[in-house]
């Protein structure tokens, strides 16, 4: 007999549901079929082409970017409908799972991407949400790598098998699990909102659009041009000493170690020293450049990772800012680089001390919003990953 999960649901009138069958997904659904083989060219306005990379890799749902159409005579087998569930099988994205809601549009379906159409039997959001536990992905990792390279099959994923509870019951998890993710899109909505709120203030403070009185109510100075070298040493943070490392903060590695990630802040470990002292801001100088980070502590910066330190008397927070609205951006032909030297030689605006803290206070009470938002946002999220492992075999 099955083993029951441990949160479960009653029927209408009181009673337990039957138990729960050993079922694999392709005796739930209809013979999985792979995508369409055609290049993607400028969206028509109405046949949307969906690929790997069009889902979201955290809410996997469709983004909203980079839209684009399949070239070439369209067949209708490769229309995504509702019951379908897309899965990608190949490559890093191998396991990642798409479930169709007509709000998605007309959708044809690239052929790194497999498709399983849930039979009436089954509840399709019951048998999409099985793609998002542990269990699943653990399979994954295992199903993948089997033949060196990371890559699942049509047949493959029809033979994963999983715990599945009687129609009635699946909806009533199906129904509980919409409600959060409902609540989890809202919560995403206010964090988009007042980020988009702050990159309009943004617009407004450094096009100067909108400008801050000094507190006696007189107006400020006109703002300097300057290059970062002007104002800032500007320095690489070099190879890391991880002999005097380690992984975790504790009084023997209190000392934080940033890089380049844009995860947890940039935050690569601890270390028993430190190289930099004061009010800075680093900047990514490998990968997704350009990102700056005000810096109030003291800490070590290894590799690309670029170290601002001032020249005069300026605020941090400020500049940190205004390279974050600029967007700096080198061309390449590699992998992008930002080096200290093109670094010290981008272009800023400085108003005076009193307007850069005025400015960079404003921001910071949006960052404030913005952080307390994604705080709950990822309450929420956690909340489902845990109803998830109790709601499921």
């Amino acid at each position: 007999m099955m083993v029951a999960p441990k949160l479960r649901f009653k029927a209408d009138d009181g009673s337990d549901f039957s138990g729960w069958e050993e079922k694999t997904l392709g005796e739930l659904c209809a013979p999985l079929t792979y995508g369409m083989n055609a290049a993607a060219t400028k969206f028509d306005g109405e046949n949307r082409y969906i690929r790997i990379t069009d889902i979201d890799d955290e809410t996997h749902a469709l983004l909203p970017n980079d839209i684009v159409s399949p070239s070439g005579e369209l067949d209708d087998k490769y229309l995504v409908k509702k019951g379908d569930i897309l899965l990608a099988r190949t490559g890093a994205s191998t396991g990642k799972s798409f479930l169709y809601h007509p709000k998605d549009g007309k959708l044809f379906y690239a052929g790194f991407l497999i498709k399983a159409h849930v039979l009436s039997s089954s509840d399709d959001y019951f048998i999409y949400s099985q793609t998002l536990t542990d269990r699943y992905w653990k399979w994954v990792k295992t199903a993948s790598m089997r033949s060196g390279q990371p890559g699942i099959n049509a047949n493959e994923y029809a033979s994963y098998s999983f715990a599945v509870p009687s129609l009635p019951e699946q909806r009533k998890i199906a129904d509980f699990l919409s409600a959060v993710d409902a609540v989890i899109a809202a919560q995403q909505a206010e964090v988009d909102a007042w980020e988009q709120r702050k990159k309009g203030v943004m617009q407004k403070l450094f096009s100067q659009e909108v400008r801050f009185k000094a507190d006696d109510g007189s107006d400020f100075p006109d703002w300097e041009d300057k290059t970062l070298g002007e104002l800032f040493h500007i320095s690489a943070g070099g190879d890391i000493d991880k002999n005097n490392c380690a992984a975790k903060q504790s009084k023997d590695y209190p000392y934080p170690v940033y890089a380049n990630a844009l995860v947890n802040n940039g935050t690569y470990g601890y270390a028993n020293y430190y190289k930099i002292d004061g009010d800075t801001f680093t900047v990514t100088g490998r990968g997704d450049v350009g990102h700056a980070v005000a810096r109030h502590c003291m800490y070590v910066p290894i590799v690309r990772l670029l170290v601002c330190q001032p020249n005069m008397d300026d605020d941090v927070d400020f500049f940190a800012e205004q390279i974050n609205y600029t967007r700096v951006f080198i061309e390449s032909t590699g992998v992008p680089q930002l080096t200290a030297p093109q670094l010290s030689k981008i272009k800023v605006r400085r108003p005076t001390l009193p307007e850069q803290r005025k400015i960079a206070d404003c921001l910071a009470s949006m960052d404030e919003v913005i952080q307390k938002s994604k705080g709950e946002l990822a309450k929420w999220r956690e909340l489902k990953k845990g109803l998830l492992q109790q709601m499921f075999v």
